[in-house]
């Protein structure tokens, strides 16, 4: 094993990781923030992980073409603990043309698989390695990479779930597959990772863990952060008012509901042209949904923009929508938030916890539905004083919530588990 320096670093390599994760995360230096009974902060300042090895598995990276919110949370976290002195190394997918080997944001990429396949790939590319590093982080989108078996007991894993699968199994896969999921994501995880340390985003996240899937490991919760628009571009999204839904265009996230507002609330609303920023397997369909309903010329499909062009089209909108049926948190809620801009979503885990109905958004409870809220909403944005009162509280809210402040925990969180684990008896 390497050396594993974890002592608070000197003036001058101090200095260095805060200009580091300036760049990287746009914060550095935040205080311990692991709330909840479950989460005790460890009784002693950040540590400095200089030499500390550590191996993050996860589906996706933030370069390909579905990444979302899952995949943002792993890489700013990687950056931030390379700044604080680790050498990470980060196992993932790999999409056609991508080099299988590569080093960005001084994080060793190493992609190997497909869709499915990745599952097998990385955990025997752990295996080959499993004497390499001091700490796993285990990422699982529904299906776990099984490290707890292949790395010496000596070396702790934590697992990172954003949110329990078990419906999203069922809206991407056939029936009999989705039973599969459920099974590898419930009884088998369950006791695979039962004394593994495991961190979510969200309450809503660790109670589901513990109510649907028995999950009795230590939950800590540590929030996403969120980037501080620190570009915008130039020019005004069409419309009074403008509507807009940033996020993947992907099945479970029912775009299509927000894409209907343009026609639904026509009558009430005869200027508001609603905008779709992202990117992902639904767009066609969009498209060809947008093209039938006769609203080109009120709906505007932008696919993925950088972020000066991003933050653009979402700071002139007068509201953001978001019509997805399960979220682990709500990365893009906070990233409106951050530019004054307020949410309509759903009453569901996640999304209930990053909205705070009345305040920073409104959430869509039984018995509504979403044009209703939606309408109700923009009557309320439209008297001045009261649009100028949400968005203070978006911003405000949105500050809570930074990079630094995540890697902050993650980094504390890390430097527990390496001291726990010099207790364990060494394994051959």
């Amino acid at each position: 094993m390497g050396a594993m320096v974890l002592e608070s670093p000197s003036p001058a390599r101090e200095h260095e990781g805060d200009r580091v994760v300036a760049q990287a995360a746009n914060a550095g230096g935040y205080p311990l923030a692991l709330p909840g009974p479950e989460a005790a902060a460890p009784p002693f300042e950040e540590p400095w992980l200089g030499g500390v090895r550590v191996a993050v598995l996860n589906f996706r990276e933030p370069g390909q073409s579905v990444a979302g919110g899952a995949e943002e949370y792993a890489w700013q976290v990687c950056r931030y603990l390379v700044s604080r002195g680790a050498r990470v190394d980060f196992v993932t997918g790999r999409e056609p043309g991508q080099p299988r080997t590569e080093v960005l944001d001084g994080i060793t990429l190493h992609r190997m698989g497909g869709k499915f396949s990745v599952y097998a790939l990385a955990p025997l590319w752990l295996a080959r390695h499993r004497r390499s590093f001091d700490i796993v982080i285990d990422c699982m989108n529904g299906i776990p990479f099984f490290a707890p078996a292949v790395v010496p007991r000596r070396v702790p894993v934590i697992s990172m779930v954003h949110h329990v699968h078990d419906r999203q199994f069922y809206a991407f896969l056939p029936h009999w597959l989705a039973r599969i999921g459920c099974f590898i994501e419930g009884p088998v995880a369950h006791r695979l990772y039962r004394n593994c340390t495991t961190v979510t985003v969200s309450e809503s996240s660790r109670t589901e863990l513990r109510e649907k899937l028995g999950w009795r490991a230590p939950i800590h919760v540590i929030p996403n952060g969120s980037p501080i628009a620190a570009e915008i571009g130039e020019g005004t999204a069409a419309g009074d008012p403008a509507v807009v839904y940033l996020g993947r265009l992907v099945v479970h996230k029912r775009v299509e509901r927000v894409v209907d507002l343009a026609e639904t609330l026509a009558p009430d609303w005869p200027g508001m042209h609603v905008h779709v920023v992202g990117r992902g397997p639904e767009l066609e369909p969009l498209s060809e949904r947008v093209a039938a309903k006769g609203l080109r010329d009120r709906v505007h499909l932008h696919g993925f923009l950088d972020d000066p062009e991003k933050n653009a089209v979402l700071a002139s909108a007068r509201l953001a929508v978001t019509a997805s049926e399960f979220e682990g948190w709500g990365l893009t809620v906070i990233e409106a938030a951050a530019l004054g801009v307020p949410t309509v979503a759903y009453d569901v885990p996640g999304l209930r916890d990053s909205v705070k109905d009345g305040e920073t958004g409104w959430l869509v409870r039984d018995g509504e539905d979403l044009p209703g809220v939606v309408s109700r909403a923009l009557k309320e944005l439209a008297d001045p004083e009261r649009r100028e009162e949400v968005r203070r509280a978006c911003t405000a809210w949105a500050r809570e919530f930074t990079w630094g402040k995540t890697g902050s925990s993650m980094t504390s969180l890390i430097a527990a588990e390496l001291a726990k684990s010099t207790k364990r008896p060494s394994s051959p």
